[in-house]
Formats: C-alpha cells, structure tokens, sequence
C-alpha cells in the first residue's frame, strides 16, 4: 500500500478527518484526548456496520487489533489500515516490529509509550486537541495536529549541536556536514 489514505470517522458526538501518508502513524495525547474513543468507533463499525451509528469513509479497508491472535489478524490481512490500541504489550515487542515491515498495511498506533523497535517518522506522530474552528457546534470535532510541527524550507532546524548513535558512517557524513556548517557534531 502506499500514498496518502484520508480518514474520516463520525458518530453523532465526535468526529475525525485525518489523512495517513506513511505506514506508520502514531497518535498521543492525554488520557481523554480520544485516542481510544476512535478505535472503538472503528471497531464498532466494523462489528455492527451501519447499524453502530459510526459513519466510516476510507478508500481501503479500516480494521482494529488487540491482544487476541494479532499475529495471526496481521499475518492475513493485506492492503488495510489497521487501527491498534495502547495497553497491547506486543506492541513494544520485536515480533511486532517484524510483522509490521513485512506488511503492505497501514499502521495507526495509539500510545504514549516509546516503540523503539519501529522506525517511524517523526512527521507522522501526532497528538489531539479540540479542534477551535468548531467551538460553537453542539457535536465535538477532534483535531489531529503534527506534534512537531513540520519541518520544510519555510521552517528550517539549525541545531547548535548534532549527536549520531555511533562512529560509523552516519556520524561521517553528519561530521562532514556539521564542519561545513559550523556545527559541534558527536558520537553518543
């Protein structure tokens, strides 16, 4: 799977509209930001289809894991977005991050935790807040923002100090580049 997939989740209090341009997306925030409310309302609706009140568009296929037989869900499913929870052990876990490059999925993560065995995008974490451009309306819109803001021409980094993981060949060209542009570089 690849591209830009737009997401939109409603039922008659909440609403989401999101689109995922990477495999890996992680959303946190607060406990009560909603990250689990929307997982529910996916789970719902994939249950009880229309009947669940959840309206769901989507140009692929949304679906939700837990604990129970993930492998296995993963393992078959292919071309989907999958939706996962946080209080799922696994997903700190090497089995998952195995899984997880194998597949042709999409991956939405909601947690607060660290997943240092994923390599994800730091483009692609976001965080949820009320949205502002709907404080009037009776239903509560929630809106999805970039943790870390973007990062373009418009808005470059200029860090003072850059530290690579070890002495090989990133910490070259970052030492290269570093001189270059007049900044302290490091190994940790």
């Amino acid at each position: 799977m690849k591209g830009s997939h737009r997401v939109i989740v409603e039922s008659k209090k909440v609403k989401y509209d999101f689109v995922l341009k990477r495999n890996i997306t992680i959303l946190t925030g607060d406990s009560g930001s909603g990250k689990t409310v929307l997982i529910d309302l996916i789970r719902d609706y994939n249950r009880y289809g229309t009947d669940s009140g959840v309206f769901l568009s989507c140009d692929c296929e949304c679906k939700t894991i837990n604990n129970e037989d993930w492998e296995r869900q993963i393992e078959e499913t292919s071309g989907n977005i999958i939706f996962i929870d946080e209080g799922n052990r696994f997903l700190i876990s090497k089995r998952f991050a195995e899984l997880v490059k194998q597949s042709d999925n999409y991956f939405v993560l909601a947690t607060r935790e660290k997943l240092p065995t994923l390599s994800y995008s730091i483009n692609e974490i976001y965080g949820f807040r009320e949205s502002e451009k709907f404080r009037e309306a009776k239903q509560k819109y929630n809106e999805i923002y970039h943790l870390y803001g973007e990062i373009s021409e418009n808005n470059p980094v200029n860090p003072e100090y850059v530290i690579t993981e070890d002495l090989n060949s990133g910490y070259e060209f970052f030492e290269h580049l570093c001189t270059e542009k007049g900044i302290k570089c490091a190994s940790a």
